[in-house]
């Protein structure tokens, strides 16, 4: 079964005015574009465009909620929520809780009575949120994870004139003797809890002279360009301190990134296929004028130095390829129509597919044209997949329900 769905997308103010729009064909409203959401989360479920296909439901969320047998669905809730995310700025220095911490925090917080729309609540449900986000412009940065100590003690000795608040920072990060986890655990809580005075401003100083000097490394000059860009949208913020401990990435079209629990980040600047699982959990680390709550964050984060975590596709057959995190709530496959028409593509639960480029025909027991930019909802008959056309397709799913 083929059930088309739209979206209006959030206007949030790090959106691109034009990203979205322009690829699904549109004209740009002038208005910031941020996310795309097609999914059923309560926040935004997508609407049906077809509902007398649906019972009469007007948006996922209804119609899942009334009849989740007819959605391909053990239960009134669907596991994923795909997004189109466009940003021209950056967003917040976040994580997301593991699904015991959701479920604990979720529980606390309803104890202690704080309403689930409160600005100062930390978990609004009892889920998790790992995410992947593949890269649909050429380029698509971020902030992603800790780097080893080691390497951003000599980024900081490079810049470091040995006195003031960068002087604290270097003693803060140590001299090599503890394990890196229980240094970084100490200089995040330092930066956020403003133990180091006026670290921002001599960091941010010290960045821009090294950046003038032109006496650093390429790789050195990208993170310090960041902390410097980071510190004009967001001047005197410790998030811009924290992001000097992160890695920093650049993807290219087609390469993705995967961010499991307790995984800090940020995304910069691009357009992506973003996939989750469907929850509204966020700990935020600065960059932001929102609630932070420095010791729940530090409580969620996962502080062991990790490589970029790149999240690198399973090969299905020709023209489709697999991204394939480690939790059953949701994969995401990449299609290339005019390669995969041979390919059968077994749908472990539903899925929601979005054309990213060209045109598509999806068969099953039935078929659907998928123009770019356009979305469908398919509940599995039991019958492979087929995608045949010239487009580019991402097709989110799940094992949950298996």
């Amino acid at each position: 079964m083929f059930l088309p769905i739209d979206n209006v997308p959030r206007d949030y103010a790090w959106g691109s005015t034009s990203a979205i729009a322009e690829l699904r064909g549109l004209e740009p409203s002038g208005a910031p574009e941020a996310e795309l959401w097609l999914g059923a989360h309560p926040g935004s479920p997508a609407r049906i465009l077809a509902p007398e296909a649906a019972g009469g439901a007007r948006d996922l969320a209804e119609w899942i909620t009334a009849a989740p047998g007819d959605a391909g669905l053990a239960g009134p809730r669907l596991p994923f929520l795909l997004k189109l995310l466009a940003a021209a700025e950056p967003l917040s220095l976040q994580a997301h809780p593991s699904l015991e911490q959701a479920a604990a925090g979720f529980a606390r917080e309803n104890a202690e009575g704080v309403p689930v729309d409160a600005s100062h609540r930390n978990y609004k449900d009892a889920f998790h949120k790992p995410e992947l986000v593949v890269a649909l412009s050429e380029t698509y940065s971020a902030l992603c994870g800790f780097r080893a100590v080691q390497e951003t003690r000599g980024l900081l000795a490079a810049i470091d004139d040995g006195s003031g608040p960068l002087a604290q920072l270097a003693s803060s990060l140590g001299g090599g003797e503890e394990p890196d986890a229980e240094v970084l655990r100490r200089t995040v809580r330092d930066l956020l809890s403003g133990r180091i005075d006026g670290v921002v401003p001599a960091l941010v100083g010290a960045a821009d002279a090294a950046l003038s000097d032109g006496t650093i490394d390429e790789d050195a000059a990208v993170v310090l360009g960041t902390i410097s860009s980071l510190s004009d949208a967001y001047p005197g913020d410790p998030g811009v301190a924290v992001a000097f401990l992160l890695n920093r990435v650049t993807l290219r079209r087609g390469e993705a990134l995967y961010l499991p629990a307790g995984n800090i980040h940020a995304y910069l600047e691009g357009l992506g296929v973003e996939l989750m699982a469907s929850s509204d959990n966020v700990l935020r680390g600065g960059l932001t004028p929102k609630h932070v709550d420095v010791d729940e964050l530090l409580a969620v984060l996962d502080f062991e130095p990790l490589p970029v975590p790149l999240l690198w596709p399973e090969q299905v057959g020709p023209g489709v390829e697999t991204f394939r995190p480690d939790v059953p709530d949701f994969e995401l496959l990449r299609v290339d129509a005019a390669l995969a028409a041979s390919t059968p593509i077994v749908l472990p639960g539903p899925a929601i597919a979005v054309a990213t480029g060209g045109s598509a025909r999806l068969r099953a027991e039935s078929g659907f044209d998928l123009a770019t930019g356009a979305a469908v909802y398919i509940v599995p008959t039991g019958e492979p997949l087929h995608v045949e056309g010239d487009g580019e397709v991402f097709i989110a799913t799940t094992h949950l329900d298996r």
